[in-house]
């Protein structure tokens, strides 16, 4: 357990019982937020370098004349 874990549950133990429930839930809240924003940050780096390249491609389709609108009806 590294500082900050046993920090947590040192002031946790300080609370009284019913307090202590009460905080938990909370943390589990955060805890679970926090997974989830971490899984969004994973997602979109892993497609970052897709959408750099799709607007490489488009800047370059412009320079070059051939650029279409986009089909809205497409997507």
């Amino acid at each position: 357990m590294n500082n900050n874990v046993e920090t947590m549950v040192k002031m946790l133990q300080s609370l009284p019982e019913a307090l202590q429930g009460r905080v938990v839930n909370e943390l589990r809240s955060v805890i679970v937020e926090a997974y989830d924003e971490a899984e969004w940050d994973m997602q979109f780096a892993r497609k970052q370098e897709g959408l750099i390249n799709a607007a490489r491609k488009a800047k370059q389709e412009i320079a070059q004349g051939i650029a279409e609108p986009m089909d809205y009806e497409k997507l």
